[in-house]
């Protein structure tokens, strides 16, 4: 999968999340933590949707509706946000490229 900074930058600072989170409640060797590191962004960075051909998307609301200057309208649940990209790596696991490529949307979307 191809990321851009933006979206490198972001899984950075989930990868961190993740890290502080389990290193809090788990005990493991200094040596071993830039592998946990390593891991863990990898496996963010993997994660993209199937889409598969046999059924048709039918999104939330219509493509057209979606952006508005104040807020844009997740596309998998139809929820008013102002930060897309969390909402859809919290709730569906998606990264922004992903989301892109599952509803067939331009890189600038």
């Amino acid at each position: 999968m191809e990321h851009n900074k933006h979206e490198d930058n972001y899984l950075h600072h989930l990868t961190c999340d993740i890290v502080v989170a389990y290193l809090s409640g788990n005990t493991i060797p200094f040596s071993d933590v830039p592998l946990l590191i390593q891991q863990i962004y990898r496996a963010l960075a993997g994660v993209e949707m199937d889409v598969s051909d046999d059924k048709e998307l039918v999104p939330a609301v219509p493509i057209k509706k979606s952006v508005f200057p104040d807020y844009i309208i997740c596309l998998e649940d139809g929820e008013k946000v102002k930060m897309l990209k969390r909402h859809l790596m919290s709730a569906f696991g998606l990264t922004p490229s992903a989301y892109r490529k599952k509803w067939g949307l331009p890189a600038n979307y």
